[in-house]
């Protein structure tokens, strides 16, 4: 066993001695320096932009009537209260309340019904069914925006004809674009989460409750009413509230399904002030973003808080019996299967048969092609004149999502890591309970409201800290910041599973703390380590929201690389290379549970 010698006498000699403790035992350590870390990086940036909301930016001091850097009420009067305020803010904010109500309304009834089907009833192909109504959650949420603009584009917009313009059918601008596809778009994205969160509740909700109400004469639809919902109430809060935070931070469905009819969202109007140069205002709009974020996750930690008055799983034993569906199980199943159809199958095949072909909707021989995939000179597409295979936007566009995204993957999963062994091993509970908060703050900032901070904190240079826009490093630092409560909070789960006997057993042979980690913890949590970096490369992938506005056009990523190609009209390149992201997602999600032995599924039975 490694044994320090007591301190030697002098000041010089204590301060080796505590030295020495400090790296043979160095959590504390650590866990102030992660601290540290972690401060700068989530809330220095908040700090940043609530600064900049409050001071006069460049350019505005004759506006402001104040000078540069000084105090000023002056952006937060025009964002409420101007004559321009409506455009800015109002208009916005109502829009994107109406959007998230009706997307919560969407993706509640279609997941909650999917749910009880493959949890509570004898539905045939229920394993089929548990893991294809996930998949729609594992594709980039613009997908389903794309493939409606394919489907229902009229001539209000540029660019290539909609399949119903080309059969001489003209839609209506409220069906082609605004609130109507932004809420069903976004609705067959996000019901999955409903699916989820449902159908765990419902697994673990005695049967026997629902047949009690039936015994003493109540009809299905009563006991569903007076016994089933009340008991979902945790779960249906949860998922109300988490999905709207998910649409107040969303960007690419209302960027394209708006920006024909001009509808903006709060996430749209913030994206145009950062473009129109309005510092103030978009820091103004931010805030406000934050501060609804931080408010919806807070009121659903204090409904998290209430659900012991909806225990359903308790000392006695509870039965999980299936409703017998009788003549309609192969109905049923057709319905689920129909769900999967038009959430998965129509969404991608109509994006694959619009690259295909020269224009969307026409099925003759002389229509299909490949050369948006694979031609060498398209004349007409003057902005990008090749196919998405020609050229090499592409592979560096996939060569720099890969490196960023698989850098902060790797970073986020040893950081959660990490931090788990401090909140596990750290004697320290005030050092212990900061960093499990501070690592967690991140989830309460919607995803481009967090972009327009670091924008805000990083674009210029502040002390020692370069400016760091358009650079690798910002966009790996804001990858591993809004990622690091998922890997934290799996970090701590597997460390506090770990006891410190393994470590103690290597410390009595002289083995150093560095050696204990890498050669004992390591090899131990390989298993969550593995899952704290395959999640944040999955979901980093597909990211929209976050890098729109801190890539720069020399460094495209794959979703920067489609969302500009939409901004050229030229839709079919656009289609195409959504469907590479979406096969690279897949790949990576197949590899994923086939290398952790997981499935998404699995907690619905499949």
């Amino acid at each position: 066993m490694s044994v320090i010698n007591p301190p030697a006498t002098g000041w010089r000699g204590k301060l080796r001695y505590r030295a020495r403790v400090l790296l043979s035992e160095p959590t504390t350590l650590i866990g102030v320096l992660l601290i540290g870390a972690f401060a700068y990086l989530v809330i220095a940036p908040l700090v940043a932009i609530v600064s900049d909301a409050v001071r006069v930016q460049y350019g505005d001091d004759l506006r402001a009537g104040a000078s540069v850097g000084s105090s000023t009420s002056y952006y937060l009067w025009r964002v409420f209260r101007s004559p321009i305020s409506s455009d800015l803010f109002w208009e916005p904010f109502w829009h994107t309340l109406t959007v998230g109500i009706g997307v919560i309304l969407f993706a509640v009834a279609l997941g909650g019904s999917m749910a009880w089907l493959v949890t509570r009833t004898n539905v045939p192909g229920r394993k089929f069914l548990a893991g294809a109504l996930v998949v729609p959650y594992m594709l980039p949420s613009w997908t389903f925006a794309l493939a409606w603009l394919t489907l229902f584009k009229n001539g209000g917009s540029g660019g290539t004809p909609g399949y119903l313009e080309s059969w001489g059918v003209t839609t209506p601008n409220w069906l082609a674009y605004g609130a109507v596809p932004m809420i069903v778009t976004l609705g067959l994205h996000y019901y999955p989460f409903v699916l989820l969160l449902f159908g765990n509740a419902l697994r673990r909700m005695d049967s026997q409750l629902e047949e009690s109400a039936r015994v003493l004469g109540a009809s299905r639809g009563q006991a569903m009413r007076s016994v089933v919902l009340p008991l979902l109430l945790p779960s249906l809060s949860s998922a109300t509230l988490l999905i709207f935070g998910r649409v107040l931070g969303t960007f690419g469905t209302p960027y394209i399904l708006g920006l024909p009819t001009d509808y903006s969202l709060l996430s749209t109007s913030l994206y145009r002030s950062i473009h129109t140069r309005s510092s103030g205002v978009a820091a103004v709009l931010a805030a406000v973003i934050v501060l609804l974020g931080v408010l919806v996750v807070l009121f659903d930690m204090r409904l998290v808080r209430e659900q012991r008055r909806f225990v359903t799983i308790g000392g006695k034993g509870g039965m999980d019996r299936a409703t017998d569906l009788r003549r309609w199980r192969w109905p049923a199943y057709g319905l689920g299967l129909g769900v999967f159809v038009v959430s998965v199958v129509v969404p991608l095949l109509t994006l694959l048969i619009s690259t295909v072909t020269h224009t969307p909707g026409v099925f003759r021989a002389d229509n299909f092609t490949l050369r948006f995939w694979l031609a060498a000179d398209i004349p007409e597409a003057v902005g990008f004149p090749h196919g998405l295979l020609r050229g090499g936007e592409l592979y560096e566009a996939m060569w720099n999502s890969v490196r960023i995204v698989g850098t902060s993957a790797l970073l986020c999963g040893l950081l959660g890591l990490l931090v788990g062994y401090v909140v596990a091993r750290s004697g320290s509970p005030r050092i212990s309970g900061l960093l499990r908060q501070v690592s967690f703050l991140p989830y309460l900032v919607p995803g481009i409201a967090f972009a327009a901070a670091y924008l805000t904190l990083f674009a210029v240079p502040r002390g020692p800290i370069p400016a760091l826009y358009g650079t690798v490093t910002l966009l790996v630092l804001v990858m591993v910041v809004t990622h690091l409560p998922y890997s934290s909070r799996s970090g701590i789960a597997a460390m506090m599973q770990l006891g410190k006997e393994p470590e103690e057993a290597a410390q009595v042979v002289g083995a150093g703390w560095f050696r204990r980690l890498w050669r004992i913890v390591v090899p131990i949590q390989k298993g969550s380590l593995a899952t704290g970096v395959i999640l944040p490369f999955i979901s980093g992938i597909k990211e929209l929201s976050i890098v729109i506005m801190l890539a720069t056009a020399g460094m495209p990523l794959l979703t920067t690389l489609s969302i500009h190609l939409v901004d050229y009209g030229y839709t079919q390149q656009a289609n195409a290379a959504v469907l590479v992201i979406a096969v690279v997602s897949f790949a990576v999600t197949y590899l994923a549970q086939r290398a952790t032995r997981s499935s998404l599924a699995s907690g619905l039975g499949g």
